[in-house]
């Protein structure tokens, strides 16, 4: 009888119910096959991008920056290049692994900097309400107003092509719609019971904000940051083809597309490695996005 009971008892404890709601996202996040695929390969570019300098060191891939003036436009497999040379001899399969370190670098920082905008903004607005509410979200509506590429390339123009102007300016852009999101799920929130009792109790409205508003809004601002990784990636290498993102002799995957591209019919490996490697990661982010988006939404969970 007594082992009965305790096996009720771990049935019990071992109910989806009891499952948190991170460990509950985490176990449909793996059951979505694309979404893990995704994080394979995000995960496979995060260690190309660390390790890519020591490689170099030791010898083990070229130096992207090293010209073969005897092996110019070289396709793939010739003379001990794996995924040939470009106009100016440089390897190919060096240059693009260095590239990754440039989108990742720019895609991920950027949402650091429109989860601090967006996120200040939208909480505020959302909190606080009022005429505090309507003139942020007046500003907002103005800031959206400008178009996307044309304010970054203005920005960059201003302070220079360099990794932190570029990264900058698109964070800059690039807040409004976390912003709108986070206000939205702020004003959701801040009428639920829960929030009342801790106002009612004179709970101060930071520990509010820190305790109950942002960790319940946590879930859609992470998806919206992960869909905005491929977005802030393909925005750079937009940059860098039309000669105005990170300048040469540092690689990147837009401005490889951008050299290739006048010689594409005498060797297209220089174009199609380069626009591969931002589809793929691109399409990558937006794969572990849609699997948080599900994971994440408590209407699916069991």
């Amino acid at each position: 009888m007594a082992s009965a009971v305790a096996a009720a008892q771990m049935a019990e404890w071992d109910s989806p119910e009891q499952i948190g709601l991170w460990s509950d996202a985490w176990m449909r996040f793996r059951r979505n096959r694309l979404a893990v695929v995704g994080l394979v390969i995000v995960i496979l570019l995060l260690i190309d991008a660390f390790t890519a300098p020591l490689l170099v060191h030791l010898g083990v891939i070229i130096d992207p920056i090293k010209q073969d003036v005897a092996h110019i436009e070289v396709g793939p497999g010739g003379f001990g290049h794996l995924l040939g040379t470009d106009e100016l001899g440089r390897d190919t399969l060096s240059r693009l692994m260095y590239g990754a370190r440039i989108s990742l670098t720019i895609g991920i920082l950027v949402q650091g900097i429109i989860f601090v905008i967006g996120g200040t903004i939208g909480l505020t607005a959302g909190y606080v309400g009022g005429r505090v509410d309507n003139l942020l979200m007046r500003f907002t509506d103005i800031w959206y107003a400008f178009p996307d590429l044309i304010f970054v390339l203005v920005l960059v123009s201003v302070f220079g092509p360099s990794l932190l102007s570029i990264f900058g300016a698109i964070g800059i852009v690039n807040w409004v719609n976390l912003a709108r999101l986070v206000r939205g799920q702020v004003l959701s929130i801040k009428e639920k019971e829960y929030v009342e009792a801790a106002r009612a109790t004179g709970t101060p409205p930071l520990r509010i904000v820190l305790r109950h508003l942002v960790p319940n809004a946590l879930g859609p601002i992470i998806v919206t940051l992960t869909f905005g990784i491929p977005q802030a990636i393909f925005l750079e290498a937009t940059l860098s083809f039309i000669g105005v993102g990170i300048q040469p002799p540092t690689p990147t995957w837009g401005q490889m597309v951008n050299d290739g591209y006048q010689a594409v019919y005498a060797n297209p490996s220089s174009v199609v490695f380069p626009a591969l490697a931002i589809g793929l990661t691109m399409l990558a982010f937006t794969f572990i996005g849609d699997g948080l988006r599900d994971a994440l939404d408590p209407r699916m969970r069991r």
